[in-house]
């Protein structure tokens, strides 16, 4: 693939990730703020501090979050894109389109599901501010893991596949790979700093529509880039034009 084809597809990958991104800005701002809101509303409820507020929550709930959103999606979008050029050809013999849809859905879980069920997001409220710092630590311990344990793990399927066949060996690589999160799961450490009087329904809410929010951007990103690359590296013909032209009349 020549430089020319990679800048292409990085542009492309750029477009997809801000329409991946407006797509999950609609998600996050009908599902997500109103359980932001309700988790503000009982963090004020119970606190006897009253802080001044340095950005409106109406701010943070329109500008503030469409920016945080479309540039992720941007940046993210970028970064896929690259990763697409390395894989394509690379994990398989899939077309383009098929490719990028993989390749989505694989970051999703490497990237944001397995961490998510060791370290599920929090609405505010919920966490001891002390804390913050380990918090996200262990966070992105756990991302780099399961990121790590995902390409150790299409490596060892690549390589187990002449021996066992394709499907013995993708059996084995994710096997392999679950298991290694399992142990990854019992020896890191806990964090449970939700308050006994947090409404549980409110904290099920917020962690499903943060799951939500990633489902559709991903989701969303792997159709769009992968029509895009799909136009980009198998061009459809140009049909020939059937019959003899007619000589224009002088």
């Amino acid at each position: 693939m020549n430089s020319a084809t990679v800048r292409n597809l990085l542009v492309r990958g750029m477009l997809g990730g801000l329409a991946a991104g407006l797509l999950a800005l609609v998600v996050a701002y009908l599902l997500g703020e109103p359980n932001v809101d309700s988790a503000i509303s009982f963090e004020a409820a119970h606190s006897h501090e009253h802080e001044m507020e340095v950005v409106s929550r109406s701010l943070q709930s329109t500008a503030g979050l469409a920016t945080g959103v479309l540039v992720y999606g941007v940046a993210f979008g970028g970064i896929a894109a690259l990763a697409f050029c390395f894989a394509l050809g690379r994990v398989g013999s899939f077309s383009p389109r098929a490719t990028a849809l993989l390749l989505s859905g694989c970051a999703l879980l490497a990237v944001y599901v397995v961490p998510f069920l060791k370290y599920p997001a929090n609405p505010p409220s919920v966490g001891n501010p002390d804390t913050i710092g380990k918090r996200t630590t262990l966070y992105f311990l756990m991302m780099l893991l399961s990121v790590f344990l995902a390409i150790a793990a299409t490596i060892l399927g690549k390589r187990l596949a002449p021996r066992l066949g394709n499907w013995y060996a993708t059996v084995v690589a994710v096997v392999g790979f679950a298991v290694l999160i399992g142990l990854a799961y019992a020896f890191l450490p806990v964090v449970n700093e939700v308050p006994k009087d947090f409404p549980a329904t409110l904290l099920w809410r917020f962690r499903l529509s943060a799951l939500a929010i990633q489902l559709v951007l991903w989701g969303g990103f792997g159709l769009l880039f992968g029509e895009l690359a799909e136009r980009q590296l198998n061009p459809k013909p140009v049909p020939a034009t059937r019959g003899r032209a007619v000589a224009a009349p002088n």
